[in-house]
């Protein structure tokens, strides 16, 4: 199982990285997973449209969703040879909500390009077995956990500290997890984590790898990943774009 990173900076994009959109391969089989802002373009530096087998998203905020509707322009209009509707698996009215953001008023939305699916608690997308869990967050919302064979990728989507995530990531080889927040800054609750949260995740769940995500571009990324080296001990990468990682035991 391969991780690209394609698109990592949180809530908006900054002058270093798109917002979040990640690609994972195994065996020829391509998963992307969310299409936040502008990062469509970026990911035809990997691969090319028609490459895409699947869609997962997160979420319905634009940073994680928005450019879903950019590949509905590429599929409908353009000269790309796609087979066929592509699935998209995401919360219960992404293509309601989708169809509304690109200002569509035929009730079929985008059905014609895609095939929208509900992210469900398991389900299998290719060769990856998945299971999807609803996490703090103001909408509704999925951390998502990717296994294929003894090799195992979460995802934490956005999320404050919650059950869910913790039972959904335990033992992951590969943990994804968004660092939104400031360790000791007066943050709300159920929206996001903070460095030295993902890290305490991470240990908790006995975690192989943490690969730090979504830090917004008026936060440090190097400040995210000291706080969570202050409670992990196991190694610790921070998500730049174009910067890929092996998932392994």
């Amino acid at each position: 199982m391969r991780l690209t990173i394609v698109g990592c900076s949180g809530s908006i994009p900054g002058p270093q990285s798109l917002s979040s959109c990640y690609l994972l391969e195994h065996d020829g089989y391509r998963v992307v997973v969310d299409l936040g802002h502008g990062s469509l373009g970026v990911l035809q530096r990997h691969i090319t449209l028609t490459d895409i087998d699947a869609i997962v998203l997160s979420h319905l905020h634009a940073d994680h969703s928005i450019d879903l509707t950019a590949l509905y322009v590429a599929h409908r209009y353009g000269p790309y040879d796609f087979s066929g509707r592509l699935p998209v698996y995401g919360p219960s009215d992404t293509a309601e909500a989708l169809a509304s953001a690109y200002g569509m008023k035929d009730p079929q939305g985008m059905k014609g390009s895609f095939d929208f699916r509900e992210l469900s608690v398991t389900a299998s997308i290719g060769p990856f077995r998945v299971r999807a869990e609803r996490v703090a967050h103001p909408v509704e919302t999925y951390a998502v956990r990717f296994e294929v064979d003894d090799q195992t990728l979460v995802y934490t989507g956005d999320t404050g500290p919650c059950r869910a995530i913790d039972e959904l990531a335990r033992d992951a080889n590969l943990l994804l997890c968004e660092a939104s927040f400031v360790d000791g800054e007066d943050n709300p609750a159920d929206l996001h984590l903070t460095g030295r949260q993902a890290g305490e995740l991470a240990r908790g769940a006995g975690a192989g790898r943490l690969v730090i995500t979504h830090v917004p571009p008026w936060n440090d990324p190097l400040v995210a990943m000291a706080e969570a080296a202050s409670v992990f001990d196991g190694e610790i990468d921070l998500a730049t774009p174009a910067a890929t990682f092996e998932v392994t035991r």
